[in-house]
């Protein structure tokens, strides 16, 4: 890696270590990720996710006692760095943080509550991208939302509409849910079949390293050397005498 750039990189990380959550340490950020060269761009992509998956969790324990406000601020600033370096995964999982936390915040402040809709996209986007647990907790949590959006709010649209809302946010939900069953028994196999291949090494070695011919090849060299018998017998009788002197 150049100098150049671990210099910078280090430099983004005393941002976060001296607690700058802000947009001048996102702008190093997005600096470090303009690179020419595509195998450069990966190891300075890998080194960042490495980074600040390490810097999230520290920081996190950290501010434990701070506000609710003071927290939503720097899970944000989190999101958008995972985003940029494209760590998907932590970009929704700390998303889903940032979403709960904002939720025992504001649920009675309609302005600044989280609404189904948010949960409904962020639950999709959860799916779409293969994080099938996450995704479950995001459609729980929208089908809840909006239960209780309705029961407080009364009933805004029909109720072929709602039943049509609910039936599709469980329907969604009970995909995710499969899916991570479906891979949970993947990987239960998966490990099995490891096991097993492991238990079953000795006894496959244990076979001859060069078995007998099958009886078909032998077959044929058998008739190879009688042509063989042969042709030489023949040539021998057909070989001019030579008087004896």
């Amino acid at each position: 890696m150049p100098a150049a750039v671990a210099e910078q990189i280090s430099l983004f990380r005393s941002f976060i270590e001296e607690g700058s959550y802000s947009d001048v340490s996102l702008r190093i950020l997005e600096t470090l990720l303009v690179a020419k060269d595509l195998r450069a761009l990966l190891e300075i992509r890998s080194t960042l996710q490495e980074l600040l998956r390490s810097e999230v969790t520290s920081v996190m324990a950290r501010i434990a006692a701070k506000s609710t406000d003071e927290k939503l601020d720097i899970a944000e600033f989190f999101v958008k760095a995972f985003a940029l370096v494209g760590d998907v995964e932590s970009c929704l999982a700390l998303k889903y943080e940032a979403l709960v936390l904002r939720e025992s915040k504001y649920y009675n402040n309609d302005d600044f509550r989280v609404s189904y809709q948010e949960w409904y996209t962020f639950a999709k986007d959860s799916l779409h991208n293969r994080y099938y647990s996450i995704a479950v907790k995001g459609f729980d949590s929208a089908l809840s939302c909006f239960q209780s959006e309705h029961n407080t709010k009364g009933v805004t649209h029909d109720n072929h509409v709602n039943d049509h809302i609910v039936d599709e946010i469980i329907r969604l939900r009970d995909e995710a849910s499969a899916m991570v069953s479906s891979c949970s028994v993947q990987a239960l196999t998966s490990k099995y079949l490891k096991r097993k291949s492991t238990e079953d090494g000795p006894k496959t070695n244990s076979f001859p390293i060069n078995p007998r011919p099958a009886a078909s090849y032998m077959h044929r060299v058998g008739i190879n050397k009688r042509n063989a018998n042969k042709l030489r017998r023949s040539q021998q009788q057909q070989r001019p005498q030579v008087p004896d002197p």
